[in-house]
């Protein structure tokens, strides 16, 4: 029978180890902020999707003259965007603002030539010109 000290060390040696920097640290923050913030995307995406499922069947239940339905627009955009939210979740953000990132890239990269509008630029004609 092998005693406690045994046990303990064999235990220990199982665990993993895991490095205490700051850079792991925040490597794994980030990739656990992204795993719970996607998963919350698409539990809020789910929702989305029930609430303009439910708004559908109440619009074409409803009577015609009542003022305080929803719109097609709001109840389509509920389940397109409810739809795409739960099943793509951080995936789908994630590839969104990696296009808006390349925007504002090409768009920072080019030189900003700013000209004042009083008149005081004009060109003028190249000296020895006609």
């Amino acid at each position: 029978m092998a005693n406690i000290g045994e046990s303990a060390y064999s235990a220990v040696a199982w665990l993993p180890t895991a490095a205490w920097d700051l850079r792991s640290f925040l490597e794994n923050a980030k990739s656990y902020v992204q795993t719970v913030g996607g998963v919350l995307l698409m539990l809020l995406g789910a929702a989305g999707l029930v609430w303009g499922g439910v708004l559908l069947v109440r619009k074409l239940m409803g009577n015609q003259q009542q003022s305080h339905q929803q719109g097609w627009g709001q109840i389509t955009m509920l389940i397109l965007v409810g739809g795409a939210l739960g099943t793509g979740g951080w995936q789908l953000i994630s590839t969104v603002g990696s296009g808006g990132q390349t925007t504002i890239e090409e768009l920072g990269g080019g030189t900003v030539i700013v000209q004042p509008f009083d008149g005081s630029n004009r060109s003028r004609p190249a000296e020895g010109s006609p």
